[in-house]
């Protein structure tokens, strides 16, 4: 087995790599990992025996992924790659595969950090102390809705996914940052209803098992946290969790 992923499945972009990964039968060793923690800071995890730099810079094969420090999208583009998956996932035909690029393109303009706000709004930020202040939340509040109208408008409109009537990996970026704030009472489906029946067509697609399997811990986060058994921020991680908090619009 050549491919290890370090993943936090509480983490957007860490659960697409995870479901991508074992939807298409991918096989790989699972680290886990907290990221709240910093544990993807430390020595063990990045040190330079191993990993996408380390591999790349000895003129090798890369021999594992390590998501924190590497964009989720060049994993899901590189695994597509290496393993032959189904061409529906990133399609060879360049004007699919310009649509698909269109969508990551836009998602993280749009999408990615925008609809995480909610989660530090309810869970992270209290956890170290501090608050998003009312005006940023209201701010990210008109920002998702905006982005929501659009991804209707421009990319959804009659089609049955986002970049054509296949499943591509725009759908699978799109649906796990979207159901960030689900998660914490946010329900961003609701009225929606193209978006809704997107919503149902992706998670059909992906099977109910793989979706409860890595949608469990992000969507069971509040029990977790009123039971306090939610991973506890090191204080070693508080300067770039107050960096990201100072960073929302």
């Amino acid at each position: 087995m050549d491919l290890e992923l370090y993943l936090d499945l509480l983490s957007q972009p860490c659960r697409a790599v995870y479901i991508f990964a074992k939807k298409n039968g991918i096989p790989f060793k699972m680290h886990t990992m907290e990221l709240c923690k910093g544990n993807h800071q430390s020595r063990e995890a990045t040190g330079p025996t191993w990993g996408w730099e380390a591999a790349q810079g000895e003129g090798l094969e890369p021999a594992s992924v390590f998501f924190p420090p590497f964009p989720s999208t060049a994993i899901l583009i590189y695994l597509s790659c290496k393993y032959q998956t189904a061409d529906h996932w990133y399609p060879r035909d360049l004007q699919a595969r310009a649509r698909v690029h269109e969508y990551l393109g836009w998602h993280a303009d749009h999408i990615r950090g925008t609809f995480g706000v909610p989660l530090w709004t309810r869970v992270l930020a209290p956890l170290i102390g501090t608050q998003v202040p009312e005006e940023k939340m209201e701010r990210n509040r008109i920002a998702m809705d905006q982005a929501l109208q659009q991804l209707e408008d421009k990319f959804l409109g009659d089609k049955a996914f986002l970049a054509g009537q296949q499943v591509t990996l725009a759908d699978l970026m799109a649906l796990e940052e979207l159901i960030q704030p689900v998660a914490v009472g946010h329900d961003l489906f609701e009225g929606r209803q193209r978006l809704a029946a997107w919503r149902g067509r992706v998670e059909a697609f992906l099977g109910a098992e793989l979706c409860q399997e890595a949608h469990g811990p992000i969507l069971s986060v509040l029990e977790l946290v009123a039971k306090k058994t939610f991973p506890v921020p090191q204080p070693e991680a508080y300067p770039n969790m107050l960096r990201r908090i100072a960073r929302i619009p």
